[in-house]
């Protein structure tokens, strides 16, 4: 288990980046030998992206519910997401390719995503009692006071600075 940090933490990162969420939803259950595929999928995905640090994935976290898994993403930028999804010689084009010849528009499972542009010190956080998470672990563990003691004043540390 992870050390907690019995503390009030922020993160700090620098620059512009992307916050992506990613899931599956799992329809059908009992059509296992379509849904297992995709949820295996992303395994080699995050193996990749965390070795090869240039393609521009900062950290994720991983939750999984009664209908599928959920991945909160932290990306450099949408170039780097986009470049990833389309290079052939990456994982993710194979496994786009699989999904939509194995389950297409049949309805057994569920696929989808969010992308969020984060601009530079536009965003707050706070982790209290927590281990290492979140952008915190994608990008930098503070003390809160380093930004600010409230959530207004972390805020508006990034409207300064826009």
């Amino acid at each position: 288990m992870a050390r907690v940090i019995p503390a009030r933490m922020t993160a700090d990162l620098d620059g512009d980046f992307v916050v992506f969420l990613i899931g599956m939803r799992i329809n059908k259950p009992w059509k296992l030998h379509k849904w297992w595929p995709v949820a295996k999928a992303m395994a080699p995905m995050l193996r990749v992206l965390s070795q090869r640090k240039d393609l521009g994935l900062l950290g994720f976290h991983t939750w999984v519910s009664l209908t599928g898994p959920l991945l909160v993403q932290y990306w450099r930028s949408t170039e780097h997401l986009e470049r990833f999804a389309s290079d052939a010689s990456l994982p993710h084009h194979a496994a786009w390719k699989k999904f939509n010849r194995l389950v297409g528009t049949s309805g057994d499972v569920g696929i989808w995503h969010e992308t969020y542009l984060v601009a530079d010190g536009r965003y707050e956080t706070i982790y209290g009692n927590m281990p290492l998470f979140g952008l915190a672990a994608a990008g930098a563990h503070r003390p809160v006071a380093s930004r600010g003691e409230r959530a207004a004043q972390r805020l508006n540390r990034g409207s300064q600075a826009a």
